[in-house]
């Protein structure tokens, strides 16, 4: 298989890694949903060598796993499918030993009951001091949206009017629903966000 490329993951692998470090400190295995190419799989499994990365995505297993390889770290688990639009209850098994979970831009591609599902299967397989992160960017009740992602949020609809650019405070909503209490929310480059939670 060959590996697929996106420029984005190069542009904002570093940035995002700086704010990893700290985050993912005390943690040792982590759960990366919509890993995508596998590209952020490498350079986080590499830059954090603490961590077992298991990278997941719903489709391009074979991107993922062709970057792994190629990569030859040894802190980067085979990449396993997971659909959160599928019940959650059916993926437990493989998950024992999880305690934090990334998920990079992927909150505004998938459907709304997907997010619900993160953070369900969040509150599942997270043990107690367990951390979920999420990049991309958000909607504010106290400012508008920047020029640039109201042009993205109507790119993202017009190709999936299920998908778009999420509000803050439900997504913040979900995480208390589930359990979890909001620790960081920091701006990044092009508009986006870098925000965790931990469970108490």
């Amino acid at each position: 298989m060959m590996k697929e490329y996106a420029p984005a993951c190069d542009r904002n692998s570093r940035v995002i890694l700086d704010v990893l470090k700290p985050i993912l400190a005390c943690s040792r295995c982590v759960l990366e949903i919509g890993s995508g190419t596998g590209q952020h799989a490498v350079y986080f499994a590499e830059g954090l060598p603490h961590l077992q990365w298991q990278p997941s995505n719903k489709e391009s297993l074979g991107s993922i796993n062709a970057w792994r390889e190629e990569s030859q770290l040894q802190n980067i688990s085979p990449a396993m499918s997971l659909d959160l639009l599928s019940p959650v209850d059916e993926q437990l098994t493989s998950l024992t030993g999880v305690d934090a979970m990334v998920c990079i831009n992927t909150i505004h591609i998938m459907a709304w009951q997907g997010t619900e599902k993160l953070f369900e299967l969040a509150s599942e397989i997270l043990p107690a001091g367990g951390v979920i992160y999420v990049y991309g960017p958000y909607r504010y009740s106290n400012h508008p949206l920047e020029p640039s992602n109201e042009s993205f949020d109507l790119w993202l609809k017009d190709r999936d009017p299920a998908s778009g650019i999420r509000d803050f405070d439900q997504v913040d909503s979900l995480a208390k629903r589930a359990g979890f209490e909001l620790q960081g929310d920091i701006a990044m480059p092009a508009n986006n966000r870098s925000i965790w939670w931990v469970k108490p």
